[in-house]
């Protein structure tokens, strides 16, 4: 490859060009102060409960939300993380205050999360996983080249299926408590399965595919010298 071909090569294709690693884990988990944030109804949902029970637990979780997300507009800070808490609070407790049930608050997660592992293995049939979209749109600025990368593909396609299986067996976890009515551990397992996991998948997904793309500039620089020997041998 060519100075000239190096220059014009897209951003999104060299990792020397991708934000840091501490960037983008920070970027998508919305900075320390967005994963605090997030985790601040749940728990607020989680010990009221406990204490005074289902109501107080449901407005002070919402209230909780809603000042959040008040907070982040006056500030003119991005507020789509706390939308996304407090449509998911606000959903959660209108089903657990028509049913009378704390259980209930936690159904929405519960099925949204059956449905997300759903989408992933649905992605890797049809040969489009669902981490490499995801990739694609939050690092490369929506290419889709290493669909015709077969290392990359192959790398989307497990890394896909490890997202599924760990959606799958925290999902569980938390369905199994709730069919148990175990509402109390339910909570307790929704703060632990929550933005913990999500947490440990990103940071192991940037840092394979990182590798993964490192490994191949190495491998096309070390080649360079070699394809161009010939042509050197050929003017000698």
């Amino acid at each position: 490859m060519t100075v000239d071909e190096r220059k014009s090569r897209p951003a999104g294709d060299d990792p020397a060009q991708l934000p840091s690693f501490p960037e983008q884990l920070s970027t998508q988990l919305g900075g320390w102060r967005g994963m605090v944030e997030s985790a601040i109804p749940i728990t607020i949902f989680v010990v009221a409960n406990l204490i005074w029970g289902l109501q107080p637990a449901l407005i002070g979780s919402i209230g909780v939300a809603v000042v959040i997300a008040v907070v982040r507009l006056a500030q003119r800070r991005p507020i789509r993380y706390a939308v996304n808490g407090l449509f998911g609070i606000a959903l959660g407790a209108v089903i657990a205050w028509r049913s009378g049930e704390a259980r209930d608050f936690y159904l929405p997660g519960i099925l949204v999360s059956y449905g997300y592992a759903a989408g992933m293995l649905l992605s890797v049939a049809i040969r489009h996983p669902l981490v490499g979209w995801l990739w694609s749109v939050l690092f490369t600025q929506g290419r889709s080249d290493w669909r015709k990368d077969r290392v990359l593909m192959r790398t989307f396609i497990w890394l896909t299926l490890l997202w599924a299986a760990v959606w799958i067996v925290k999902v569980s976890i938390q369905a199994a408590l709730y069919l148990a009515n175990e509402e109390h551990l339910l909570g307790i397992a929704r703060l632990l399965l929550g933005a913990p996991p999500y947490a440990l998948l990103l940071v192991f997904t940037i840092w394979v595919v990182r590798r993964v793309q490192r490994r191949q500039a190495e491998s096309a620089s070390e080649s360079e010298p070699e394809s161009g020997s010939p042509g050197l041998a050929a003017a000698g």
